[in-house]
């Protein structure tokens, strides 16, 4: 009865919005969410997103910059995922449990150095109790370390298009060097669902027994709202209390974000009321009615006045005040990002040593992407560029070279003109390279 309420009162507004489908005023209505957000809140950020066309619905301070919390162990999941789908990993694989993974801070499963579970045990502890030993010990199982895996973790965050975001850990504990947006999150979460929808139903997961445990899903919204299935809550004294919500109805799929919430109550109602008035409006679309989105979306004055956020610990604050207008969802929405999975070296497109790429037709330019302290990382980095940019590179042959210590990755025979250009696509995609001009001698 309350949820029907709500969804009327959430119609009256669209209604007074988006009658005419043009630009409304603040004073036309107001989401009731918002009264739940304290007027000096400067860590919330929020958006909505239509999971199947990937348009953005509402954001508010969409691309502020946040920290994860354990929404982090998504990412986490998400390179697990790829490794069970490459055949890397298997689900009853055993993890063990390294004296640094049994040592991390609760929440956690409590295992002892040593001791193992299974990968499937790992990531239902993951997903439930947000066990950060658990992350820890299944980041070491497929990176090595942590420290190799959160870079390998930050990597595929770029090429899925989350390119305000990076990863020093694997479980979201407290680390001022790990940042993201409302934005991207949403872009990891279309993609989880997206790219492994026969692993993707893990989040839906809402008792795991465990050891004689019975060990109940932190996302409270599971149970009590219709459709939810995912994804992950998190928090830390900095971030506040995040989450990211996914939920289908009438064969639509909405995702929700909602970052830095006061409460855990506060957070989930909002969520909830986002999850809600997008569906109403999506409603209104498939009866023919012609409206965009965010107009249904308005901030009461006191919060748009608010301060601006602020982050501690050491984060920048570049780009906050960017977000606090509504933003109107008439933009095209995103290309798909290609998926690209990590590679073995055998599996690396054909590699020559510099001086047969020297020979090659096209010049004698190079263009580098990057310097690792393995051939095997500089070849992976190789195949991961040809997947996303392989068009400037179709007459360059592919080196991982080692010079001063350091294994390059590198495409060379390229001409100048060749070079130059290939650069400057790479860096548009926030892609760093380096051009190189032919030794002399």
């Amino acid at each position: 009865m309350i949820q029907h309420a709500r969804r009327f009162a959430l119609s009256i507004g669209l209604a007074a919005a988006l009658g005419l489908g043009m630009a409304a005023s603040p004073a036309l209505a107001q989401a009731p969410y918002l009264s739940l957000i304290p007027q000096n809140s400067s860590k919330y950020a929020a958006i909505v997103v239509d999971a199947r066309s990937g348009e953005v619905l509402y954001g508010k301070r969409a691309d502020a910059p946040r920290y994860p919390a354990s929404i982090t162990k998504v990412m986490t999941l998400y390179l697990a995922f790829e490794a069970l789908a490459s055949g890397k990993l298997e689900l009853d694989e055993p993890v063990v449990f390294s004296p640094r993974a049994a040592a991390q801070s609760p929440t956690k499963l409590g295992i002892r150095a040593g001791d193992s579970i299974t990968v499937h045990q790992a990531m239902q502890g993951m997903v439930t109790r947000s066990a950060n030993d658990a992350a820890v010990a299944l980041a070491e199982k497929i990176g090595g370390t942590e420290q190799r895996f959160a870079a390998l973790m930050t990597l595929r965050a770029q090429e899925l298009g989350m390119s305000a975001t990076t990863f020093a850990n694997a479980s979201g504990l407290p680390d001022s060097r790990q940042i993201t947006t409302a934005r991207d999150i949403a872009v990891l979460s279309r993609a989880v669902m997206r790219d492994y929808p026969q692993y993707y139903r893990l989040f839906s997961t809402k008792n795991f027994e465990f050891r004689g445990q019975a060990i109940r899903n932190h996302n409270g919204l599971l149970y009590r709202m219709d459709g939810v299935d995912g994804l992950k809550t998190g928090f830390t004294n900095a971030s506040g209390f995040n989450l990211a919500i996914s939920a289908v109805r009438d064969n639509r799929r909405l995702i929700a974000v909602v970052m830095g919430g006061p409460t855990v109550a506060t957070r989930d109602k909002v969520a909830e009321s986002l999850l809600l008035t997008g569906f109403d409006v999506m409603d209104r679309r498939a009866r023919g009615e012609q409206i965009t989105v965010a107009q249904n979306f308005f901030e009461p004055p006191q919060l748009a006045e608010a301060s601006q956020p602020s982050m501690q610990q050491g984060d920048t604050t570049q780009g906050l005040g960017q977000g606090l207008a509504i933003q109107l969802a008439s933009a095209p929405p995103p290309a798909r990002a290609s998926r690209i999975q990590i590679v073995e070296a055998r599996n690396t497109p054909k590699l020559s040593t510099p001086e047969k790429a020297q020979r090659e037709p096209g010049g004698r330019w190079t263009v580098q992407v990057g310097s690792f302290s393995s051939r095997a990382d500089a070849r992976e980095q190789l195949a991961l560029v040809i997947k996303r940019f392989g068009r400037p590179f179709a007459q360059a042959r592919a080196v991982a070279e080692k010079d001063d210590g350091k294994f390059r990755s590198r495409f060379a025979g390229l001409s100048e003109d060749q070079a130059k250009s290939a650069c400057k696509t790479l860096k548009a995609k926030k892609q760093p390279c380096l051009v190189m001009a032919p030794s002399r001698g």
